[in-house]
């Protein structure tokens, strides 16, 4: 696996607006983590979640800030995964993208079963069948042109924009205007368990669901590689993606511990949903199965996206086959798309022959693997700057209080799997992620015997 030389392949298109990139971030974030996934994380800390919510928000914008600052300070490297490289050496870039590349491929599986679970209410169909011909359709989409995924992906994310902005609005009326009152909402709390039901130490506990959720922000530097101003598109999203998933994470799961009590909100079923049948609004479920379909779909959609482009930039520095550098005539990496969308389809199969053993360690694995990728992520950060600092350089763009908070990230995210590792059902996550970790290097070893260097052995800072 050898890194391509200049000309030996076409190009990316280039027909990404500024608009596709937020609205495919918000896109990444905002799906069924968070309008079915908040229902385990209120069950575990109550009210008190909100904190949680709090934290991991600001542990995402510190990260999208980092890549911001990356990106202007060398713009044009590519992804997330060349900052890596050119932070932490050609070995974290390897170990990254495949991380990266797994997670999404696993992605791709939970979400097309999660589509064909929705629709198995309405149709009687296997969940293979309907899982095959989500992954089919969204497949297609990206085949046709980056455009094209940049439009699709666009309506999805505001449609998700537009219900989630209603809830907050109309669940704020209820409590303020039409509804109990601000009095009656506290004392019914009170009468839970309160703001802390089950102690402060759920507000931690709480973390790694919550952190989950909100993982795909980073989305914002792929697609920003198919603008004509990425570094800019990835400054811009870092700016203003972060503050908005704040509002609207803190803002619904506000709305919802006001209206439903806490103790009464079923894990794995929609809160949003309990919340809209108390105010009374007629065919809340059945609205809010449509809410979490497209939320589905639209995971699904970046999904097949993220891995296609990632095996696309590994090809490229040589981490890859060269077989997935190739873009077809649509100027979209068809290849690359095929072999994701096709992965994934494996996994849906894994989930059906062995659902609770095979898939479920799959699914395991890919738990503390984001972690991990961002923990690199900042690490690259840290290394970066300093070199750019001792050489000279001023950035237009910087993380605040260098080295400060970039240390207490990276202590942040080591808190947290050190969390997990001490939690029995969160502790095999940790287990099966270092195992992939350790797998993942012995692979860029590997390569580094049996080929010559790639282009990532030569990413130097200029």
């Amino acid at each position: 696996m050898t890194g391509l030389a200049p000309g030996d392949h076409k190009t990316l298109a280039h027909s990404l607006q500024p608009r596709h990139v937020t609205m495919i971030s918000l896109g990444g974030i905002i799906g069924a983590g968070i309008f079915v996934g908040s229902s385990a994380a209120i069950n575990i800390a109550g009210p008190s979640v909100l904190f949680t919510y709090a934290m991991c928000g600001t542990l995402v914008f510190v990260i999208m800030r980092m890549l911001g600052e990356m990106a202007i300070a060398r713009p044009g490297v590519g992804t997330f995964t060349s900052y890596t490289t050119l932070g932490l050496g050609p070995w974290a870039g390897f170990v990254n993208g495949w991380l990266y590349f797994y997670f999404w491929v696993v992605t791709i599986a939970v979400e097309a079963i999660a589509g064909a679970a929705i629709l198995s209410e309405f149709m009687s169909l296997p969940t293979w069948v309907v899982s095959t011909a989500l992954i089919a359709g969204t497949t297609l989409i990206n085949l046709l042109s980056v455009r094209a995924y940049g439009e699709a992906e666009f309506w999805f994310a505001a449609l998700k924009v537009l219900i989630i902005t209603a809830f907050i609005a109309i669940g704020a009326l209820y409590i303020f205007v039409f509804g109990p009152g601000v009095t009656q909402t506290l004392s019914t709390m009170q009468e839970h368990g309160g703001l802390f039901p089950t102690g402060w130490g759920a507000v931690f506990t709480a973390i790694p669901v919550v952190i989950f959720s909100m993982m795909g922000s980073e989305v914002a530097t792929i697609a920003a590689v198919e603008t004509e101003h990425p570094a800019e598109n990835v400054v811009r999203a870092a700016r203003t993606v972060t503050m908005r998933i704040l509002f609207f994470y803190i803002g619904s799961i506000a709305v919802i511990v006001s209206i439903v009590p806490w103790d009464q909100i079923i894990p794995g079923h929609s809160p949003f949903a309990d919340a809209m049948i108390r105010v009374r609004i007629p065919g809340a479920a059945l609205l809010m199965s449509a809410v979490v379909f497209t939320a589905v779909t639209s995971c699904l959609n970046s999904a097949i996206y993220v891995t296609s482009r990632m095996l696309h930039e590994m090809a490229e520095r040589g981490d890859a086959p060269l077989l997935f550098a190739n873009v077809s005539n649509r100027r979209v990496p068809s290849v690359a798309i095929l072999t994701s969308s096709a992965a994934g389809f494996g996994m849906v199969l894994i989930s059906i022959v062995s659902p609770e053993r095979a898939f479920v360690f799959l699914l395991q694995s890919s738990g503390a693997i984001i972690l991990s990728v961002y923990l690199l992520i900042a690490l690259s950060q840290i290394a970066l700057r300093r070199r750019l600092e001792a050489a000279g350089e001023q950035l237009p763009v910087k993380v605040w209080m260098f080295p400060y908070v970039s240390y207490a990230l990276v202590a942040a995210i080591l808190a947290v799997l050190v969390l997990m590792a001490t939690q029995p059902d969160l502790r095999e996550q940790v287990g099966l992620c270092a195992l992939l970790f350790v797998v993942a290097l012995v692979g860029y070893h590997l390569r580094a015997v049996f080929n010559r260097p790639s282009a990532a052995d030569q990413i130097t800072i200029p």
